[in-house]
């Protein structure tokens, strides 16, 4: 959610810390920040907006010659959990004495406590945040002068999750990197070290970072990072290697990074299917499962556990798990996961789906399932994710950095890859080699088939203009299309603000339809999918509540010319692969609504990109 930089080096620090802190507005944030050391002392300005207003006031209120001569600093972009977005409750946040400044990421779950304790003895408070009180604690440990075992003694009094990074006065070439539950990166350059809470940042700077563990703590200054646990003991860390560049960061020339994002989907279908499909076989090659074809037969249940649209594509991976594979499968909202009590076996394998691959209720899931047996394994976006490291084996999508809050080329990427699974489950059991081969095929035909999509472009940009003025409407799917239905209603309310309701559409005479009515429009997917004729009697329901109907259909079906006010064309794609055409065609409609209301598309109110606190 928020979002954290630092830097040590040989630059001008608060340039830097401002222009990386503009590479990670997409996670959503009201409030911005910076602490320099200054004189001895620490300047520390923040304020509620746009990290653009941070900027002018960077440049404004401070002298030339610290904005120049600073060589370290921490910045942070807030999104509001405790208080609200005031300069005040902005980070970073001081100690008592003023000489430590802290920026942090996640919840401490029992700051009120630790509150009381410092207030007795003698601590005044100048913001609600939980976050505040974590910085005087630090400074409460930092009696000997060692800002490390202080840093060490607030996490084990400090319960909750948190990625901070810490500046001391006493200390101005050096920070205190420290993470329990919320990511930290450290990016190595030349005589320099980037910290951030997300890679975006880093790239332009080097592509040589370090992932944190949980309760690992990290010295950083300009030439060398040592990391220790929370028990202040030394650990080694690997040195991994960014797999994309500044470039795959930045617009390209689109209005938003959603609409980019939009149309890299050929390529990053293309990028997460290349070199998986063994055509001869009728297989998939997974590597990264790292399962024999005996484990793989011998897997009774497929449970994938998941939040928002990671959890819609579970819903469509379902239906092909069990249609390729014959193997059961459930879908689990991950942040209930873990509280219920799941029952679980050593036959069961729990898939954790997460673009950020660090998404803490899908996290606390994995770990729940490692604790009861289960066989685990991840799909992810982000290489080196903590989901990724945990569960140890899985899927890498390579859909390449996605900006925007709004998903969307992982979905697609998520559906494709979870097929590509259900493929080589399926070959592992009862599936034969001939229908492997054909969905083979068809799976190699999807970055066309999302080219094709797009081309419809200006279209669906003329129908979202007639709709952009409604304050609801539902969408209606079945079998593959419902969860497909869902994401699509998802992608509306997230972008536009419009009450939008996903619905199978045999539940619209269970309810919903008591709300039909003129200016509630009714999007019903009725492609050359299992249900489509029933979806004509569903159509025709709408129709007779004077609901206006948008109907998605596949090629030239002009069943339902007549019926729908409105018709969006997608290409005709097998049942198994038709989810990803029709999800392309729903992004585009929901972004061009959101574009002609005027809603701020890439970053949503409200909203962040990757959720890190439960």
């Amino acid at each position: 959610m928020c979002g954290i930089v630092g830097y040590v080096g040989p630059r001008p620090a608060p340039e830097l810390l401002i222009s990386s802190l503009q590479r990670l507005e997409y996670r959503g944030y009201d409030s911005a920040g910076i602490a320099v050391p200054d004189g001895g002392g620490l300047a520390v300005l923040k304020s509620p907006g746009k990290v653009r207003t941070l900027g002018d006031r960077v440049r404004s209120e401070w002298a030339p010659a610290l904005r120049e001569g600073a060589r370290a600093g921490i910045a942070h972009t807030r999104w509001a959990t405790h208080g609200p977005p005031t300069q005040a409750n902005a980070h970073p946040h001081c100690d008592q004495s003023g000489r430590i400044a802290l920026v942090h990421n996640g919840i401490i779950e029992n700051y009120a406590d630790i509150r009381r304790q410092l207030e007795a003895q003698g601590h005044t408070f100048a913001s609600q945040t939980d976050s505040e009180v974590l910085c005087h604690l630090v400074g409460e440990y930092y009696r000997d002068g060692d800002l490390l075992q202080a840093v060490c003694a607030a996490m084990r009094h400090a319960e909750g999750t948190l990625g901070i990074a810490v500046l001391c006065a006493d200390r101005p070439d050096q920070l205190i990197i420290a993470r329990r539950g919320s990511p930290i990166v450290i990016g190595i350059g030349d005589d320099e070290t980037v910290v951030a809470s997300d890679a975006a940042a880093i790239v332009a700077h080097t592509n040589r970072v370090i992932y944190l563990n949980d309760d690992d703590v990290a010295v950083v200054t300009a030439g060398s990072v040592e990391v220790r646990t929370a028990q202040n003991v030394p650990v080694s860390r690997e040195v991994a290697k960014l797999e994309w560049d500044s470039e795959a960061a930045e617009k390209g020339g689109f209005a938003h990074f959603m609409l980019k994002e939009i149309f890299e989907q050929p390529d990053a279908i293309r990028n997460s299917t290349r070199g998986r499909l063994d055509e001869g076989a009728g297989t998939a090659k997974l590597g990264g499962l790292a399962m024999a074809p005996r484990e793989i037969a011998e897997i009774g249940r497929m449970v994938m556990v998941a939040c928002g649209t990671s959890m819609h594509a579970g819903l469509v991976g379902r239906f092909l798990f069990e249609d390729l594979a014959d193997l059961p499968a459930d879908v689990e909202q991950a942040a209930e996961f873990r509280y219920r009590n799941p029952i679980l076996s050593p036959r069961d394998l729990v898939l954790a789906i997460s673009q950020s691959g660090e998404t803490a209720d899908t996290l606390a899931a994995v770990r729940e399932a490692k604790q009861k047996g289960a066989v685990i394994a991840g799909l992810c976006n982000v290489v080196g994710s903590t989901i990724a490291r945990e569960t140890g084996r899985g899927v890498y999508l390579h859909a390449g950095p996605e900006i925007g809050v709004a998903s969307t080329k992982a979905f697609t990427c998520q559906v494709s890859v979870l097929l590509m699974m259900a493929l080589k489950f399926g070959r592992c059991r009862r599936l034969s080699r001939d229908r492997g081969v054909e969905i083979c095929r068809a799976i190699a035909a999807l970055p066309d088939a999302a080219a094709r999509v797009l081309e419809q472009n200006d279209a669906i940009a003329k129908i979202a203009a007639k709709y952009a003025a409604i304050r609801d409407i539902f969408y209606i799917g079945r079998g593959t299309m419902y969860p497909v239905a869902l994401e699509g209603a998802l992608k509306l309310k997230e972008i536009s603000y419009i009450h939008a309701e996903g619905y199978h559409a045999a539940e619209l005479k269970h309810g919903p339809i008591a709300m039909l009515e003129p200016v509630v429009p009714v999007l019903a997917i009725a492609t050359d999918t299992p249900g489509r004729e029933k979806m004509v009697g569903n159509i025709q329901e709408c129709r007779a509540r004077h609901s206006p109907v948008i109907a998605v259909v596949s090629g030239d079906d002009r069943q339902f010319d007549d019926m729908a006010a409105d018709v969006i064309r997608v290409p005709a794609c097998p049942a198994l692969t038709a989810p990803i055409p029709v999800a392309i065609a729903l992004q585009l409609f929901a972004y061009h609504v959101a574009r002609l209301k005027g809603c701020e598309i890439d970053q949503p109110r409200n909203l962040a990109k990757s959720v890190t606190v439960e």
